[in-house]
């Protein structure tokens, strides 16, 4: 043992996306854990844990969905976190990759409101990820998410 502690940036979009997120805290038990999303109010939520805000963003605004992926670049660059985990939408998305490419093993955490397929976020980062969660059995593939059961 090296005595090392890990550094875990947990990144979601706002919503039901971090309310999953906030529900896996305990996995995070031992690790320096920043947590980024979207809105300012959910700082009240992790108190004593490092907190970021990142602007929010969607797939129809494709001027927000950059400004968000330069902050999420920004953000993984100085943290240099040694895990990413993300519950999803872009946020979670260019946490990945770009933690991905800095070394970072990265999770992604498919949402459980996803009952029939999987989210279209999720599915873009499957095949960057280490380590692709879904809560469901029926979307579970060899090749993409796994299901060990019910985590959220």
């Amino acid at each position: 043992m090296t005595g090392k502690i890990t550094k875990v940036l947990a990144i979601s979009s706002g919503g039901g996306h971090w309310i999953q997120l906030l529900r896996l805290r305990p996995a995070f038990d031992g690790c320096a854990v920043t947590y980024a999303t979207v809105r300012e109010g959910y700082r009240l939520e992790v108190p004593g844990e490092e907190f970021r805000l990142i602007p929010d963003s969607n797939r129809w605004n494709k001027l927000a969905l950059l400004r968000c992926a330069l902050a999420v670049l920004w953000l993984v660059w100085r943290l240099r976190p040694d895990v990413v985990i993300t519950t999803g939408a872009a946020p979670g998305y260019f946490g990945v990759r770009i933690g991905k490419l800095l070394s970072a093993r990265v999770i992604w955490v498919d949402s459980m409101a996803n009952v029939e397929e999987l989210s279209m976020s999720g599915a873009m980062a499957g095949s960057f990820v280490d380590l692709w969660l879904t809560q469901w059995p029926h979307l579970a593939r060899e090749n993409g998410p796994q299901c060990f059961g019910n985590v959220l």
